[in-house]
Protein backbone atom coordinates (compact mmCIF):
# COMPACT_ATOMS: atom_id res chain seq x y z
CA UNK A 1 0.00 0.00 0.00
CA UNK A 2 3.01 2.53 0.87
CA UNK A 3 4.35 1.64 -2.68
CA UNK A 4 1.25 2.62 -4.48
CA UNK A 5 0.78 6.15 -1.80
CA UNK A 6 4.31 7.14 -3.11
CA UNK A 7 3.58 6.60 -6.66
CA UNK A 8 0.76 8.55 -6.55
CA UNK A 9 2.89 11.35 -4.44
CA UNK A 10 4.68 11.26 -7.54
CA UNK A 11 2.00 11.40 -10.08
CA UNK A 12 0.38 14.34 -8.34
CA UNK A 13 3.34 16.24 -8.21
CA UNK A 14 4.18 15.47 -11.31
CA UNK A 15 0.81 16.69 -12.74
CA UNK A 16 0.82 19.67 -10.53
CA UNK A 17 4.54 20.95 -11.40
CA UNK A 18 3.69 20.66 -15.22
CA UNK A 19 0.22 22.41 -15.20
CA UNK A 20 0.90 25.64 -12.11
CA UNK A 21 4.76 25.35 -12.39
CA UNK A 22 4.89 25.07 -8.98
CA UNK A 23 8.54 22.69 -8.93
CA UNK A 24 6.75 19.31 -7.63
CA UNK A 25 8.70 20.26 -4.10
CA UNK A 26 5.20 22.10 -2.38
CA UNK A 27 3.86 18.79 -2.58
CA UNK A 28 6.68 16.41 -2.40
CA UNK A 29 8.47 18.13 0.82
CA UNK A 30 5.10 17.42 3.21
CA UNK A 31 4.22 14.14 1.11
CA UNK A 32 7.62 12.60 2.12
CA UNK A 33 7.65 13.94 5.20
CA UNK A 34 3.93 12.99 6.67
CA UNK A 35 3.73 9.70 4.62
CA UNK A 36 7.25 8.32 4.17
CA UNK A 37 8.41 9.74 7.60
CA UNK A 38 11.87 10.81 6.21
CA UNK A 39 14.44 13.72 8.13
CA UNK A 40 13.58 16.73 6.70
CA UNK A 41 17.31 17.44 5.18
CA UNK A 42 16.87 13.78 3.38
CA UNK A 43 13.42 15.06 1.89
CA UNK A 44 15.29 18.04 0.71
CA UNK A 45 18.03 15.84 -1.16
CA UNK A 46 15.26 13.51 -2.50
CA UNK A 47 12.73 16.02 -3.83
CA UNK A 48 15.35 17.90 -6.02
CA UNK A 49 16.63 14.78 -7.42
CA UNK A 50 12.81 13.74 -8.51
CA UNK A 51 12.43 17.85 -9.83
CA UNK A 52 15.36 16.88 -12.61
CA UNK A 53 13.11 14.13 -14.39
CA UNK A 54 9.90 15.75 -13.43
CA UNK A 55 10.92 19.04 -14.85
CA UNK A 56 12.91 17.79 -18.06
CA UNK A 57 9.13 16.36 -19.21
CA UNK A 58 7.53 19.35 -18.19
CA UNK A 59 9.97 21.32 -20.01
CA UNK A 60 9.63 19.18 -23.46
CA UNK A 61 6.06 19.39 -23.43
CA UNK A 62 5.60 23.23 -22.78
CA UNK A 63 8.00 24.03 -25.63
CA UNK A 64 6.43 21.95 -27.91
CA UNK A 65 3.60 24.05 -27.50
CA UNK A 66 5.96 27.44 -27.37
CA UNK A 67 5.33 28.34 -23.96
CA UNK A 68 9.19 28.32 -22.60
CA UNK A 69 10.98 31.91 -22.83
CA UNK A 70 14.54 30.70 -23.21
CA UNK A 71 16.31 33.89 -22.69
CA UNK A 72 14.35 34.07 -19.25
CA UNK A 73 15.89 30.48 -18.60
CA UNK A 74 19.23 31.12 -19.26
CA UNK A 75 18.93 34.22 -17.17
CA UNK A 76 16.99 32.79 -14.23
CA UNK A 77 19.30 29.47 -14.22
CA UNK A 78 22.53 31.90 -13.48
CA UNK A 79 20.48 33.01 -10.45
CA UNK A 80 19.33 29.69 -9.40
CA UNK A 81 22.69 27.73 -9.85
CA UNK A 82 24.75 29.93 -7.87
CA UNK A 83 21.31 30.27 -5.05
CA UNK A 84 21.03 26.10 -5.02
CA UNK A 85 24.64 25.26 -4.72
CA UNK A 86 25.06 27.85 -1.30
CA UNK A 87 21.51 26.67 0.11
CA UNK A 88 22.75 22.93 -0.04
CA UNK A 89 25.40 24.16 2.06
CA UNK A 90 23.59 26.74 4.14
CA UNK A 91 21.30 23.28 4.97
CA UNK A 92 23.64 21.68 6.24
CA UNK A 93 24.16 24.14 9.25
CA UNK A 94 20.28 25.31 9.54
CA UNK A 95 18.44 23.10 12.44
CA UNK A 96 15.26 20.63 11.61
CA UNK A 97 12.81 22.85 12.61
CA UNK A 98 13.93 26.11 11.47
CA UNK A 99 14.46 24.46 8.01
CA UNK A 100 10.36 23.11 8.36
CA UNK A 101 9.21 26.72 9.47
CA UNK A 102 10.98 28.06 6.65
CA UNK A 103 9.19 26.04 4.40
CA UNK A 104 5.75 26.71 6.23
CA UNK A 105 6.00 30.14 6.11
CA UNK A 106 7.38 30.45 2.30
CA UNK A 107 3.85 27.91 1.62
CA UNK A 108 1.58 30.33 3.36
CA UNK A 109 3.42 33.58 2.08
CA UNK A 110 3.06 32.51 -1.74
CA UNK A 111 -0.61 31.17 -0.59
CA UNK A 112 -2.13 34.75 0.46
CA UNK A 113 -0.15 35.97 -2.42
CA UNK A 114 -1.70 33.99 -4.93
CA UNK A 115 -4.92 34.33 -3.42
CA UNK A 116 -5.08 38.08 -3.49
CA UNK A 117 -4.33 37.62 -7.04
Amino acid sequence: MQIFLVIMLGFIAGTLSSLLGIGGGIVLVPGMVFLLDLPIKKVIGTSLAIIIPTAFMGVYQHAAYGNVNWRWVLLITIGSITGAYIGAILGKFIPVDILKKVFAILIVIVAVKLWRG
